[in-house]
């Protein structure tokens, strides 16, 4: 395994999907993103002077069959964790109450950008192209094919 979980590694984190929907896509980091204002309601222990440690996620753009009730609109929040390995950052992230779970496997492409995909830990069949921009140690803005995957603190 690469990842430091000890769960499922993501399988080609860089294939030519990745690397052609991260030319296609960009995050800003503005003051007016959608993740810009703090919505994370868990208490991840204050401020940070790195990524890696605990955070909070949400995602949205596709519906959960598994959620009654759940639209591709609707943001699905649960928690996640950040570690690093050489140029390399996992994330790991729940929702639906810890029920569901995903792994991101990312690139650095210098200090802010991250390239990579994630896969769903609960049906390994779905992986997507995510990218992300690390803003600061409190905020990662992300975007995968279909809609936002965040992370706050």
């Amino acid at each position: 395994m690469r990842n430091p979980f000890g769960v499922m590694d993501v399988p080609d984190p860089n294939d030519e999907e990745v690397m052609l929907f991260a030319g296609s896509t960009t995050l800003e980091g503005s003051a007016d993103d959608e993740n810009a204002k703090s919505w994370c309601t868990a208490d991840n222990g204050g401020q940070h002077d790195m990524i890696e440690g605990p955070w909070s996620s949400r995602w949205n753009g596709g519906a959960d069959p598994t959620i009654a009730g759940d639209a591709a609109n609707k943001w699905k929040q649960g928690r996640a964790e950040a570690r690093t390995t050489g140029e390399r950052v996992y994330l790991q992230f729940d929702w639906d109450s810890g029920a569901r779970k995903d792994l991101i496997d990312a690139r650095r492409e210098g200090p802010q950008r991250l390239v990579g995909k994630y896969i769903n830990l609960s049906n390994p069949a779905i992986t997507r192209p995510w990218i992300g921009l690390i803003v600061n140690n409190q905020r990662i803005d992300g975007r995968w094919t279909q809609g936002r995957l965040d992370f706050r603190r």
